[in-house]
This record gives C-alpha cells, sequence and structure tokens, in this order.
C-alpha cells in the first residue's frame, strides 16, 4: 500500500505515539483487504462504546491512546453505550469521558445522521455500526465500509481510511436481484424481509425490484435487519435509493420472496403476551416520525399500558419530541424515551424475560441473550399490549 511521505512520519512514529498506533492499526487493515492507498474520510462514527461490550481490557485499550495525547482529526460521534447498574454506570462514564478526552462528541447513537453527523452523496467515512453504514451507503449514497471500533477510531485519529471495499465504484454494484413479491405494508413487513435475507444473502449486495415503501424509516429497518442477521452494508431499490440506476452491469441471479419467507420469520418470534415484561421501540434509534406514530396511538389506546413501553432514540430527537408534545403523551401511557444508550448492548437478560418490538435487529439479539421475543408492527404492540 502506497504511503505518503508524511503518512510514513506517522506509521515511524514522528508524530507521537498515539498517531503511530493508529496509522498502524490503518496500514494492517489496508495490507489485508489490499488497498492501493489511504483516502481523506469527512466523518467517523466510532463503536466500542458499552462496557458490556468492551470490558476492562477496552478501558485499558483506549486509556493509552489517550493518556498518549491521541486526538480526532475529523468529526467524530460515538455509538450507543451500555445502560445498567451503579457499578456498570460507573465504568460507562469512564469510557465516555476518556472519548470526550479525544475531542469525540459523546452523543451515542446508532443513527447519527438524525443530528450532526449528517453525510451528503459521495462522502467517504468511516463509521462501524452496521445499521448507520448500511443506511448512509445505501438511502444517502455516502461511502464507507463495516469498520470495527478500533478501526473507526484509528481513522478519526489520522482523518483517512485504506481504499478498498465500498469506497470503490465497482464494489458498490448490485450481486443478486430480490423480487419481493409478499405483501410489505408496514414497519415490521421490513423487519421480517432483511431478517430473513440477511441469514440467506450474507455480504451480497441486493438490488430490490417490487419494493415501494412508504417511508424511509421502512428503508432503515430494513437494512438494520439484514446488517445484523448477514453482513449486508449495501443494497439498491429500484426507484429509490441514490445509486440504483447504475447498480446492476452484468446478468445476475435472481430470487423471489413471498409471505411464506416472513411468516417463517414472524412464526420464529410470536412468544405470548403473558410472556413479555416490556414493550422495546427503537432499534435502531426512533426517529421523530416513529415517535409520532407511537404517541398517536396510545392516544387511540385511550388507557396506559400495564408493561412499559421503552423507546431508544437520540438527544435531537428525542429534544424534538419533548418541543412537539409527543414525549408528554408517552410519558402518560407508561412509555419513555431513553437517550445515548441501546438495550442490547445493556445487561437487559437481567432484567426481562421477554421483549416485544418491532425490530428485527433486536429480535436477533434479544432471542441470542435467551429472551422470549415478540415481532410485531406497531400498531400492532400498542393496541394489543395488555
Amino acid at each position: 500500500m502506497y504511503l505518503t511521505k508524511e503518512e510514513e512520519l506517522i506509521l515511524n512514529g514522528a508524530y507521537g505515539y498515539a498517531l503511530q498506533k493508529a496509522m498502524e492499526i490503518l496500514v494492517a487493515l489496508g495490507e489485508i483487504y489490499g488497498a492501493d492507498r489511504l483516502i481523506p474520510i469527512k466523518s467517523a462514527q466510532i463503536a466500542g462504546v458499552s462496557y458490556k461490550n468492551i470490558g476492562e481490557a477496552g478501558i485499558e485499550f483506549l486509556k493509552d491512546l489517550s493518556d498518549a495525547g491521541a486526538k480526532v482529526s475529523v468529526y467524530s460521534t460515538l455509538n450507543p453505550a451500555g445502560y445498567g447498574d451503579e457499578e456498570f454506570m460507573e465504568k460507562q462514564m469512564k469510557i465516555l469521558e476518556i472519548y470526550k478526552m479525544m475531542g469525540i462528541e459523546t452523543t451515542s447513537t446508532c443513527t447519527p445522521y438524525y443530528g450532526a453527523n449528517v453525510p451528503k452523496f459521495g462522502d467517504h467515512l468511516a463509521w462501524s455500526e452496521s445499521s448507520a453504514v448500511v443506511y448512509v451507503n445505501s438511502i444517502i449514497g455516502a461511502r464507507t465500509n463495516r469498520e470495527g471500533g478500533p478501526s473507526s477510531l484509528a481513522a478519526a485519529i489520522v482523518g483517512k481510511t485504506p481504499n478498498y471495499g465500498f469506497h470503490i465504484e465497482e464494489n458498490r454494484k448490485a450481486s443478486i436481484i430480490v423480487e419481493v413479491q409478499a405483501k410489505m405494508e408496514n414497519f415490521a413487513d421490513y423487519s421480517f424481509l432483511g431478517y430473513y435475507l440477511g441469514k440467506m444473502l450474507k455480504n451480497d449486495v441486493p438490488y430490490f425490484e417490487g419494493l415501494k415503501p412508504e417511508k424511509v424509516d421502512f428503508l432503515k429497518e430494513l437494512g438494520a435487519s439484514m446488517a445484523a442477521t448477514g453482513s449486508i452494508a449495501l443494497y439498491h431499490v429500484e426507484g429509490e435509493t441514490p445509486e440504483y440506476m447504475n447498480a446492476i452491469e452484468d446478468k445476475l441471479e435472481k430470487i423471489q420472496i413471498g409471505d411464506k419467507e416472513l411468516d417463517e420469520v414472524k412464526e420464529r418470534f410470536n412468544a405470548e403476551w403473558e410472556e413479555i415484561d416490556a414493550i422495546l421501540i427503537g432499534c435502531p434509534h426512533a426517529s421523530i416520525l416513529e415517535i409520532k406514530e407511537i404517541a398517536e396511538l396510545l392516544k387511540t389506546r385511550g388507557r396506559p399500558l400495564k408493561i412499559p413501553l421503552v423507546i431508544t432514540a437520540s438527544r435531537v430527537v428525542r429534544d424534538l419530541a419533548h418541543a412537539l408534545g409527543y414525549l408528554d403523551v408517552i410519558e402518560r401511557y407508561n412509555g419513555r424515551i431513553l437517550v445515548d444508550t441501546c438495550m442490547i448492548v445493556s445487561p437487559i437478560e437481567l432484567w426481562y424475560n421477554g421483549i416485544a418490538t418491532n425490530s428485527g435487529k433486536a429480535s436477533f439479539y434479544l432471542s441470542s441473550s435467551g429472551l422470549n421475543v415478540k415481532l410485531d408492527n406497531t400498531e400492532k404492540l400498542i393496541m394489543e399490549a395488555p
């Protein structure tokens, strides 16, 4: 991999330990994937935030970099933090403080594109959260690989990332066509579709025919579910996403997905309400339109939920929900909006036995933690819950 003179000096330690360590990570990654050079990035979104995920070893790694004077050189935000008891939160706050010392915005969200970290078409990024990666690649048309926590942090410090994968035009072409014959009527249908296809396609670049999503949130959930059950980081939807017109160059295999395949997923996550302790919405973090819908459904329901409703969102969206009056409605009906956190990177299995959700991504991780899961549409969750 070609390095400029300045990059060679960084690698050799001329600019200090922190930059050297970051450059070592990027060079190793570039050599593994056959990158020809490093390219500048516009922003970073960094994983490795929850204490549940990184533990003491992760804290030591971050502390070593921070003590060596590591500072990010591009605008950078964090993935959601964990939430737990007093001991857990003490460790969690320590992690956030270290990141803050590096110059990173500690707005911990998996939807940074709802706030200040909004890329534009063609921007090169170093983002790590799987649902955010597939969103900005597919729906915005920015360019990022699915980075790990250390590589996204290293890229943020250096301001560059190796030029491989989805940074290169030819790698962004579709590799398979998916003809959707199923009835796609609501948010949960896109969760079912994404869950099924992620497991089936692994790391393909699907091109969808027959999808006419009413809301961008539906596509957000489709990508998040595919990224959770598989490794899909880019997809195209005919007539909807920005690169679809140039996404197909050669004749590709075509598969059909009907109601039968979606029903398979629904039947997998069909816990009874008696097994459910809470409703979780906001995986990925909820948009203001999702929160508006929930508030309106609660008012239509007309009586408080007997089990708690937990909505996770970014600070920006929560503050907007408060200003518009949606938060007051949600709290009146036994709901709350949590910010800067995510239940699937928290020790949720210590608090609940079963969760109802509209998210395929959440269903995948919650069931992996041994919880009973009910996956259904938002309207059914709110209107049919006890």
